[in-house]
């Protein structure tokens, strides 16, 4: 009983915050301040009112539509909220409420924002993934699961793979195959989860990227020579990782 109304304080939790994501996701890549003006219809620009500004019930009752202007609200809003709710609740049926949940909700939040801003920009934003990484290198004095010495390896190693495959395509390809945005945030997943995870993340990463770009080409969605954002996969990959990391690592070191 008590595990799981902490299941469910924790899923309202991620949804609250879910909403914040959405705030970062939509202005960060425009140079807007994520505290102030108040939420508002970025149609209309009016005020949203406290009762309509409730995370993925208010959508539902307002049916997808600003209540003053009766503009389309995109559905990335409660895909965001209902996403980060869930994964906080995998994180916590995992490892508790331990510190490592909650530094995990932390990253998992962040990757969460970047991989939306990728999607939509195609940009990974460095004033999320530097102050990222920094964070990630302190907070591995306070954690027994991670050295710091593991994580400044996690930096090394994750933004210097993206480096190296980013320099090969470009030479192969005859243009740039991996952007700077996305060496710095696989050196910020480095530090949050220290060089093997970083492998695993990474593989995992380009394992799936290369699946879903094989099926736009397929489908005819994106030709050969479109570029397909990265970071989401990479974001994708880090969540598994950090759910099931130590399994896979097991089952590759057994296989």
């Amino acid at each position: 009983m008590y595990y799981g109304i902490n299941a469910i304080l924790i899923f309202i939790l991620g949804l609250i915050v879910g909403s914040f994501n959405n705030v970062c996701i939509y202005r960060i890549p425009r140079n807007e301040s994520i505290i102030y003006p108040a939420s508002h219809c970025p149609k209309c620009r009016s005020s949203i009112k406290p009762i309509d500004n409730i995370p993925l019930l208010s959508y539902i009752l307002l049916k997808g539509k600003c209540r003053n202007c009766g503009s389309k609200i995109p559905i990335q809003y409660p895909v965001v909220e209902f996403l980060t709710g869930i994964i906080y609740i995998f994180i916590f049926l995992i490892y508790g409420l331990t510190l490592q949940w909650l530094i995990y909700i932390i990253l998992s939040s962040t990757l969460i924002i970047i991989a939306f801003i990728d999607l939509n920009e195609q940009i990974v934003p460095d004033i999320i993934s530097l102050p990222g990484i920094v964070i990630g290198l302190i907070l591995s004095f306070f954690v027994p699961y991670i050295s710091f010495i593991n994580s400044v390896l996690g930096v090394v190693v994750g933004g210097g793979i993206i480096f190296i495959i980013g320099l090969a395509g470009s030479v192969i390809f005859k243009k740039e195959a991996m952007g700077g945005g996305d060496v710095k945030l696989a050196a910020m997943i480095g530090a949050f989860l220290g060089w093997k995870y970083t492998i695993i993340s990474l593989f995992l990463g380009f394992f799936l990227g290369a699946l879903v770009g094989i099926f736009l080409i397929l489908s005819k969605i994106k030709s050969r020579e479109d570029m397909v954002p990265f970071g989401p996969f990479i974001a994708l990959g880090s969540f598994i990782t950090l759910l099931w990391g130590e399994k896979i690592l097991s089952w590759y070191v057994g296989f």
